[in-house]
C-alpha cells in the first residue's frame, strides 16, 4: 500500500497520526499552506479497505463516520470519491494538493504523483 500525493505537495513524509489528520478531514492545509485535497474509493473497495485499516487504523465505518459528523454538522467536507485506482492516479496527478492512496503493484510512471513514506508517530 503506498500513499501518493500530487508533485506540488511540500512533503516526502508523514507520521500516522499525520496520515489520520488528513483522510479524517481534520488537516486541510499543507506545511505551505495549501490546501489538501482527498481522494477515496469507495467504502467496499478492497483497496479503501486495506488502506483505511492498515495505514490508518480504522475500519472504513469509523472514517465514514467522522466525515458524516463533519458534513452534517456544517464542519467540513467529506474526501472526494473515486471509483478505482486508475481514476485515483489521474484525479491526483492533475490536482496540486491532492493525496489518496494505491496498492504497490500500480505503475506511477509517466504521471505527476510522489510516493510518500508513512512512519510510525
Amino acid at each position: 500500500m503506498q500513499v501518493v500525493v500530487n508533485t506540488s505537495v511540500p512533503t516526502e513524509d508523514m507520521t500516522k497520526v499525520q496520515a489520520r489528520r488528513v483522510f479524517s478531514m481534520r488537516q486541510v492545509s499543507w506545511a505551505n499552506d495549501s490546501t489538501i485535497t482527498v481522494y477515496v474509493m469507495e467504502d467496499h473497495h478492497p483497496t479503501h479497505k486495506v488502506f483505511s485499516t492498515q495505514v490508518l487504523g480504522l475500519f472504513p465505518y469509523q472514517l465514514d463516520r467522522i466525515w458524516n459528523k463533519l458534513v452534517y454538522s456544517g464542519l467540513g467536507e467529506e474526501p472526494i470519491k473515486v471509483k478505482n485506482e486508475q481514476e485515483m492516479l489521474e484525479r491526483i496527478s492533475s490536482t496540486p494538493g491532492a493525496i489518496g492512496y494505491l496498492m504497490n503493484n500500480i505503475q506511477i510512471d509517466n504521471f505527476n504523483v510522489k510516493i510518500i513514506r508513512v512512519g510510525e508517530g
